[in-house]
């Protein structure tokens, strides 16, 4: 059975920093693209961040830049995405995404597997 299971979501004041991890069970991720997504309240879900299988290519959604890394250890099957200088828009639940395939593509249509979601609160 494929889990992807989020943590290290919380609430923390504008300028803070969280480091959001992504553990996957029931097959290696070695060889696919890995993504984080979220979703804030009325809003859709958005791309955040992507990786591609050996972690060589990323890419970030323009809001994130400069502020977020993502980044795997495929040993751990574990997939991270660091946070800093957090804004109270960055406010939403944050998923963990295993994508179809072994790029970095940060569309919903490219992702295959699901996390449940960790919740980031950002407080002005």
């Amino acid at each position: 059975q494929v889990q992807l299971v989020e943590s290290g979501g919380g609430s923390v004041q504008s300028g803070g920093s969280l480091r959001l991890s992504c553990k996957v069970s029931g097959y290696s991720i070695s060889n696919y693209g890995m993504a984080w997504f979220r979703q804030a309240p009325g809003k859709e879900r958005e791309g955040v961040s992507c990786i591609n299988f050996i972690g060589s290519s990323t890419v970030y959604t323009d809001s994130v830049k400069g502020r977020f890394t993502i980044s795997r250890d495929n040993a751990k099957n574990t997939l991270y995405l660091q946070m800093n200088s957090l804004k109270p828009e960055d406010t939403a639940m944050y998923y963990c995404a295993a994508a179809g395939g072994n790029g970095c593509i940060l569309r919903s249509g490219y992702i295959r597997n699901w996390g449940q979601g960790t919740q980031v609160t950002v407080s002005a």
